[in-house]
C-alpha cells in the first residue's frame, strides 16, 4: 500500500480550484513561505508551519493545497515534504503563481505572513 498522497495530474489543476485555495489566509501563508525557500530548499516540512496553526488545522490545510495541485507531498518515513507545484502551475496558468507570491509579499504584514529568515531559523 503506498502512503504516498494522490496529487492531480497537471490537466487535473483547476483556476477555480486554485483560487478558492488561495483565498484562505494560512493556505496563502503556506504557498509563501513555500516560495520564499525555494531558493534555498525547494522542500518544507510539516513542522516548519507549526507558527501558522495546530497540526490538526495544518494538515486540513495541506490537503486541501495537494487536492487542488498548487503543492506537492512527499513522505519519507515519519516525515512528509511538500514543495509548490510551480513547474505545473506556470504551465497551465503562466504568471498566476508569482503574481500571487508578489502581491502576497506587499501585504505580508497586515496578513501576518511568515518572513524567509523565520521560516529558515525554525529549520
Amino acid at each position: 500500500m503506498s502512503r504516498t498522497p494522490p496529487h492531480p495530474t497537471r490537466e487535473q489543476i483547476e483556476l477555480p480550484m486554485v483560487l478558492d485555495c488561495l483565498s484562505d489566509p494560512i493556505r496563502l501563508a503556506i504557498v509563501y513561505q513555500l516560495a520564499q525557500q525555494e531558493p534555498v530548499s525547494s522542500e518544507l516540512c510539516c513542522g516548519d508551519f507549526n507558527a501558522l496553526s495546530g497540526k490538526s488545522n495544518l494538515a486540513y490545510h495541506f490537503a486541501k493545497l495537494r487536492e487542488c495541485g498548487l503543492m506537492q507531498t512527499r513522505v519519507a518515513g515519519t516525515n512528509r515534504f511538500m514543495r509548490l507545484r510551480r513547474e505545473d502551475l506556470d504551465a497551465r496558468f503562466p504568471g498566476l503563481l508569482d503574481a500571487v507570491i508578489t502581491s502576497a509579499a506587499k501585504d505580508a504584514d497586515r496578513l501576518r505572513l511568515v518572513s524567509e529568515c523565520e521560516v529558515v531559523d525554525a529549520g
